[in-house]
């Protein structure tokens, strides 16, 4: 019993109270997770119309479901698990693919702003910082290339570097190994990589 409360997190305190029917915990988990919901709905689609749709249709799914989950510790994976298979079957509904779409479509909105701020951050953290200068112009590539990769490969990267994922926690929400999660997103990185080399970039930190 000792073992299994050790291994317990705030969320999954949360969820216990939930289960009791508190409602405030829920909004709590909302305030906690919304962000992060729909940074990789967005990431995932280029649409923030849509991304605020599945996000807030994800967080209904966890109260919903609230029932079914045991507090191990595993939120997070269990939560970003519901958000892929929504994902996945939005896309499927739809018969087209989302991300596509919202690529052919001109124009930057506000959201996209913030979004490229987000991935200017990142392009920093994953760069030495002799070659950071030209981040925004980082960020644009990198935002670029989220949109060509596999979607199996994107998700990986994004729910890793932009999300927190642990490569186990991500491995379990894609429903895949760990190394084939390692796999996938060493390939993103190569080919991240690759475009960066083109502005003179030559090198990428581990991480």
């Amino acid at each position: 019993m000792l073992d299994i409360e050790s291994r317990r997190t705030d969320d999954d305190r949360l969820m216990i109270r939930l289960q009791e029917g508190d409602r405030s915990a829920f909004d709590a988990l909302v305030d906690r997770h919304q962000c992060d919901l729909f940074g990789f709905f967005v990431k995932n689609t280029r649409d923030p119309a849509l991304a605020e749709d599945l996000t807030q249709e994800t967080l209904l799914k966890v109260y919903n479901l609230s029932w079914d989950y045991l507090p191990l510790g595993k939120f997070r994976g269990w939560v970003f698990r519901i958000a892929r298979n929504l994902l996945i079957d939005t896309v499927r509904r739809r018969g087209h693919d989302a991300l596509v779409h919202a690529l052919k479509s001109k124009g930057r909105t506000n959201d996209d702003e913030g979004q490229t701020e987000a991935v200017a951050r990142l392009a920093c953290d994953l760069l030495p910082p002799e070659t950071q200068a030209g981040h925004r112009e980082l960020a644009e590539i990198v935002d670029g290339l989220l949109a060509e990769l596999p979607a199996e490969q994107r998700m990986t990267f994004t729910l890793h570097h932009f999300q927190g994922l642990s490569l186990p926690e991500v491995a379990e929400v894609l429903e895949s190994s760990v190394p084939t999660t390692k796999s996938r997103l060493r390939l993103a990185r190569e080919k991240l990589q690759a475009r960066l080399a083109k502005i003179g970039i030559s090198s990428l930190e581990e991480g």
